[in-house]
């Protein structure tokens, strides 16, 4: 008998079962609920909704969409500044209300500044050279047996003062004022040699109070930086003031720059170590021709002195002050002959 031959395609195979559980006890076929489609946040769709629109608007006008994104871009800059302005006036009025805390400054503690005025950069790559004139950049009329140092005295001098007063903070003072000596400081320079000569043997006491001034340019902005920079970090201005220098500034500094900031005279300290024996005549006479321009010129902002402190800004560094001493803001604009007059936080 002849079975008939299977047929070329295969039928398609259909389930025995429909895609269902079957309730055994009801006999009947129960469907499986569908899985609900994610739903999509009203906020995400609101967002595509826009981004559509804002792309239909750019293909149809460009150049208008352009200008408008750009208006509306000054217009939240415009606003942040506004409210940054309002901000640090408000964090400045807390501040001379008492209502910011002195814990936020660093150095909230120390109440008295001494200042190592810098006059020179130290080049050498080895601190064991520091009494070396060749480790150090100096001007021709500085190249003198002993001038080097002279620079140990200064530090030596700061260190000693600031290890028996336990309120008092150290700044050395002095920018990058040479160009060939490259752009070192000449604050830095001094506390880089400090750190090499162990802090004279007083480390323990005098370092974690040591800090630098890295902007001044000429002896007042020696005095009047290392004012604002204490202002930095203490919150507060110095109740006294110690300046350490040649003991040939003395008239310059004690009377001439302190009566320029009108601080009072019996705050303020002098402190001076002596000259090389060698370059003592002439540092006498260019200190009386330096002098004579500070007295015509207080603020050394007119004439020969502001040549001379523009030449030591060989690589045009941004100067920070006041920001860190809003309070003497008027200060620093001051330029004239006669001492400035207005309200300073140390007046009576």
């Amino acid at each position: 008998m002849n079975n008939p031959p299977f047929p070329t395609s295969s039928p398609k195979a259909f389930p025995a079962y429909p895609r269902a559980d079957f309730d055994i006890e009801s006999g009947t076929f129960r469907k499986q609920p569908r899985k609900p489609k994610p739903s999509i946040p009203n906020s995400v769709k609101m967002l595509k909704s826009i981004s559509i629109r804002l792309y239909y608007y750019y293909k149809l006008h460009p150049i208008l969409f352009f200008f408008l994104s750009l208006s509306l871009g000054v217009t939240i800059l415009i606003i942040f500044s506004v409210y940054e302005r309002r901000f640090r006036l408000s964090y400045r009025q807390s501040e001379e209300m008492g209502l910011v805390s002195k814990n936020s400054y660093p150095f909230s503690n120390l109440r008295n500044l001494v200042m190592v005025a810098g006059h020179s950069v130290y080049t050498s790559s080895s601190c064991g050279k520091v009494d070396k004139e060749d480790s150090w950049f100096l001007e021709s009329y500085q190249k003198h047996p002993g001038q080097a140092t002279t620079f140990l005295r200064h530090i030596k001098e700061g260190v000693d003062i600031v290890s028996k007063d336990v309120e008092a903070l150290l700044l050395f003072s002095g920018g990058e004022t040479r160009k060939d000596a490259g752009p070192r400081s000449e604050a830095q320079s001094y506390w880089a040699v400090a750190e090499s000569k162990d802090w004279f043997g007083k480390q323990d006491g005098v370092r974690s109070r040591a800090l630098t001034e890295e902007h001044a340019r000429d002896s007042f902005e020696n005095l009047l930086f290392s004012v604002c920079r204490f202002r930095e970090l203490t919150g507060s201005y110095p109740d006294n003031i110690t300046v350490v220098s040649y003991d040939f500034k003395e008239e310059r500094f004690s009377h001439l720059h302190r009566s320029a900031i009108r601080f009072p005279e019996a705050r303020f300290f002098y402190s001076g170590t002596p000259a090389s024996s060698t370059s003592k005549e002439a540092a006498l006479k260019g200190e009386a021709l330096v002098r004579t321009q500070f007295q015509d010129d207080p603020y050394g902002c007119l004439g020969s002195l502001r040549r001379k402190k523009l030449g030591r800004d060989p690589f045009h560094r941004s100067i920070p002050y006041p920001n860190g001493c809003p309070e003497l803001k008027e200060l620093f604009r001051y330029c004239g002959v006669t001492p400035y007059p207005g309200t300073l936080p140390w007046s009576p």
